[in-house]
């Protein structure tokens, strides 16, 4: 998962973009970086770590330009050598740089191609390179020296004739513009927003409406499913649709984890999303468990505390913060390895004894992934002296990896996987487990905009929406995954960059 914005505007981007950076800082804390345009000449910046860790004021000085695109890297793959921090860029044609949230399912079968039959170098492993000299291949091959709407449109659509998975993207070309789109399948999330001045209108491109609101940018809509946004770098806005029209299918995670309450995605609130699913969790512990003895409802901050106090109003229950968070610690879910997830729960959160001390607790959570995390919560909170630990997650079981940019890990290492409900409470140590049904989730999410007939559920039911994974891309797929696989990664990845740093 990362976060992307594109901005063409009256006025330099660089501290714009910086801002855009730092509110989407949740989609990816692994590298940050920055491109922009000034009289057709390119700026950029990018590097391992948080936005505020890779820019200084000197090099913010640098990036001048009325126009450019930015990313924060969260690697789907487990590795985080700075060369694969984006935006990327691409000499020929024309010079094109690229920042991409998603996932790629045919990486392999592209790479042989544009090596085999467009005779092009890609220089990492990154899928998002892959994708930007697909585009960059197509645009070679219209053979012009000057490019107008159609022919953008047109690389866009031989992008989506050639790639599968998902993707939310967005380029910048010198002396041309921004363009943005969007898997046919809308997957991933994108919106754009308009700011008017005076001078006149300025637009923008992000992953989450949030990054428009910080910047006084009014949404606009999200970007249709295999549609493109082309703008001028004059400031002129052209969409067109680009792919034959697919089922609609945005990510459910999105609403349960990922993005933040304050964003809508898709005409759908994600904080009245996740109030929703607190209502149906309350609902079925009133089915299933009406003479339940829950003393107190305490949340796992931050994503579930929407969720819990919907559920603590529901069911009559007093709610509580029982843990505070340590604001410095980067989410838990997302860092590579599991040692470190290991250590930092402790160091991310501390226990409040006096509401623990003799009380059952339901503990609150948006997902369970791996288990460990949630396995040290309940033990804190035993520590604590609760007298009884319940555990509820506002999504169902994760028995799945995603494969459309979420770095869920490979299957064995899921908690879930191949465990019954009753097993995985017994595995983390909860005295009961209770998770949403899956139909609930849907139905919560679906209120927000019932014009989407459905949602990327992968994780939780093995339907994969574009209809081409099989079991050897998920072996393929658990290679890259797996615990063992991204230690070795983050092992050479450290030595190589200490030799960079070296010279």
């Amino acid at each position: 998962m990362c976060g992307i914005a594109g901005i063409v505007s009256l006025q330099n981007v660089n501290q714009d973009l910086y801002d855009a950076l730092t509110v989407l800082q949740h989609r990816g804390q692994d590298a940050a970086g920055i491109v922009t345009c000034e009289n057709g000449r390119l700026h950029l910046r990018k590097d391992n770590g948080l936005t505020r860790d890779v820019f200084t004021t000197e090099q913010m000085v640098k990036l001048k330009g009325n126009m450019g695109i930015a990313h924060a890297r969260y690697p789907t793959a487990g590795c985080s050598s700075s060369s694969e921090a984006q935006p990327f860029y691409v000499n020929s044609p024309f010079g094109i740089t690229l920042a991409h949230n998603g996932n790629l399912t045919n990486t392999e079968q592209l790479k042989k191609e544009l090596f085999i039959e467009d005779q092009r170098h890609l220089n990492t492993n990154s899928d998002s390179e892959v994708l930007l000299n697909i585009f960059a291949h197509e645009l070679q091959q219209l053979g012009k020296l000057e490019l107008n709407k159609n022919d953008l449109f047109k690389a866009v659509e031989g992008v989506h004739r050639r790639c599968k998975g998902a993707y939310a993207v967005v380029i910048m070309i010198p002396n041309i513009g921004i363009i943005g789109f969007r898997d046919p399948h809308g997957i991933r999330p994108i919106v754009f927003g308009e700011r008017k001045s005076e001078q006149g209108s300025e637009f923008m491109i992000a992953s989450e409406s949030v990054a428009l609101d910080a910047l006084g940018f009014e949404l606009v809509r999200d970007i249709d499913p295999g549609e493109a946004v082309y703008i001028e770098e004059s400031g002129k806005l052209h969409t067109q649709q680009c792919s034959e029209l697919s089922d609609h299918c945005p990510c459910i995670f999105e609403y349960v984890y990922f993005a933040r309450p304050d964003s809508i995605i898709d005409n759908i609130s994600v904080y009245k999303a996740r109030l929703r699913m607190g209502d149906k969790l309350a609902e079925k512990i009133l089915r299933e468990w009406p003479d339940h003895d829950i003393d107190v409802i305490i949340p796992i901050p931050d994503t579930s505390r929407t969720s819990a106090l919907q559920m603590a109003h529901t069911l009559g229950v007093k709610f509580r913060e029982g843990f505070i968070k340590n604001r410095y610690i980067g989410r838990t879910f997302i860092m590579p390895g599991q040692q470190m997830r290991k250590k930092s729960v402790r160091q991310k959160l501390n226990a409040i004894g006096l509401e623990f001390e003799g009380k059952n607790v339901l503990l609150v959570d948006d997902s369970i992934v791996r288990g460990t995390t949630s396995e040290q919560i309940i033990q804190m909170a035993r520590d604590k002296g609760a007298k009884k630990v319940y555990f509820a997650s506002a999504a169902p079981a994760v028995r799945y990896p995603n494969v459309y940019g979420i770095d869920m890990p490979a299957a064995h290492e899921l908690i879930a996987h191949n465990r019954t409900e009753a097993e995985i409470g017994t595995a983390i140590g909860a005295d009961k487990m209770i998770y949403q049904d899956l139909e609930d989730l849907i139905d919560a999410v679906h209120k927000g905009n019932t014009d989407i007939k459905h949602f990327d559920t992968s994780c939780f039911d093995h339907q994969y929406v574009t209809g081409d994974i099989d079991e050897s891309y998920l072996q393929h797929i658990e290679a890259l995954r797996n615990d063992t696989a991204q230690t070795d990664r983050n092992i050479e990845t450290a030595t190589i960059d200490m030799h960079n740093n070296a010279k």
